[in-house]
């Protein structure tokens, strides 16, 4: 076992003890861990903006060609009147910028939603019905859980009787999917865990894990 003699290891090796600390209770150290990263992530990312933004996407155009880009001042007044935010006597003139903001983010969206999210369970849906031992049993299973989570979203009717029964499968299945999502997130988690402990084993202490 050898220890890193890098600075960047030393300090990246104490931030993820600090981060860690918590499970201890909220203390210093964590506190200076969670500040570093949100600085560092919001410098990061007013750097980014400011380059690929302001100057990409605004200066260049306009300086090189301003008789085709000229439009670009429109957003640019805009996002002006967004930072009118911090100056309360001026800070309404932020509004008209943010419903527009709010109302263009919403129209483009919702587009999207509807096809990756509606359109394309319809689809998976209505696919040809595979008439083998195990396609016909996934078939199936498509076709009654999502009968049985539409109808138990159905309120106009009370979940009573068959149609209670149903319901009350349609709620199974919406379990078994909430449990496979928190499933998926604990090992994302697991993964970010697994990769923090091969760092200090291997890159901080050295260590010949593989």
């Amino acid at each position: 076992m050898h220890i890193s003699t890098n600075p960047w290891v030393w300090i990246a090796f104490f931030f993820t003890l600090s981060v860690y600390t918590f499970l201890w209770k909220d203390n210093f150290l964590y506190k200076i861990a969670e500040h570093v990263t949100v600085g560092v992530g919001m410098g990061f990312w007013i750097v980014l903006w400011w380059d690929q933004t302001v100057v990409g996407q605004f200066w260049i155009p306009l300086s090189t060609n301003f008789g085709t880009n000229f439009h670009l001042i429109v957003p640019a007044i805009m996002g002006l009147m967004m930072v009118t935010r911090i100056i309360p006597k001026y800070a309404w003139m932020s509004r008209y910028a943010l419903g527009f903001t709010i109302g263009a983010g919403a129209g483009f969206a919702l587009p999207r939603v509807i096809q990756g999210g509606i359109l394309q369970q319809l689809y998976a849906t209505l696919l040809p019905i595979d008439f083998s031992s195990t396609g016909l049993g996934y078939n199936l299973i498509i076709i009654i859980g999502v009968l049985s989570s539409l109808i138990y979203f159905f309120f106009s009717k009370e979940h009573k009787g068959v149609f209670g029964g149903i319901a009350n499968i349609g709620i199974w299945f919406l379990m078994v999917g909430f449990g496979a999502t928190f499933g998926y997130t604990v090992m994302a988690r697991l993964s970010l865990f697994i990769g923090r402990v091969l760092f200090v084993l291997g890159d901080f202490f050295g260590m010949q894990l593989f």
